[in-house]
């Protein structure tokens, strides 16, 4: 609480005067970050890019806003702020589960992905592996950079449910990526 109050030129009693405890800030900074992602994914389907670069728009959209990568804050949540961290799991696996559903839903229409997909099945993988690239137990920051095990996510998501014309749409943006 004193590196709040010092980073933001207010005393602590300010701070306690709008939070009752240090939990309730902790709680209200996470929905307040939940929401602003959720929002900005939200306004990224709305631009009907193609499903393939739809993925790959939210993922640099998070990435922007979710910098620290030499920590992971909902591991974080989870040692420290456990009810905190399911409730942010729950709310999470809804949003993630209705964009991802959609994406390959659309994705399997549009001719990207291959039309034999479970969807239920993959949209829950999806969500279970992305939350598994943010264990440091499994992926140490150390040794993978968050944009790195990102990038290596979705390309294997994408080779594995897509049509030739999902993989060229994939080939064409990892060539464009590596050219910048």
């Amino acid at each position: 609480m004193d590196d709040i109050a010092n980073k933001i030129g207010i005393s602590k009693k300010t701070i306690y005067q709008h939070f009752d405890t240090k939990t309730k800030l902790v709680e209200a900074t996470t929905l307040y970050m939940f929401e602003f992602i959720s929002h900005g994914i939200d306004c990224i389907c709305a631009l009907n890019k193609s499903p393939i670069d739809e993925i790959y728009e939210i993922k640099k959209f998070t990435m922007e806003h979710l910098k620290d990568e030499k920590s992971s804050p909902q591991h974080q949540l989870q040692k420290y702020y456990p009810k905190i961290f399911e409730k942010l799991k729950t709310n999470q696996f809804c949003i993630m589960q209705d964009c991802v559903t959609n994406n390959l839903a659309r994705g399997v229409a549009e001719g990207y992905y291959r039309k034999s997909i479970d969807i239920e099945f993959i949209s829950r993988l999806y969500f279970n592996t992305m939350m598994c690239l943010k264990d440091p137990d499994l992926f140490p920051l150390n040794d993978f950079s968050m944009r790195t095990l990102m990038d290596n996510f979705l390309e294997y998501h994408i080779r594995g449910i897509s049509t030739e014309k999902g993989i060229d749409k994939l080939n064409s943006i990892i060539n464009t990526k590596q050219n910048h």
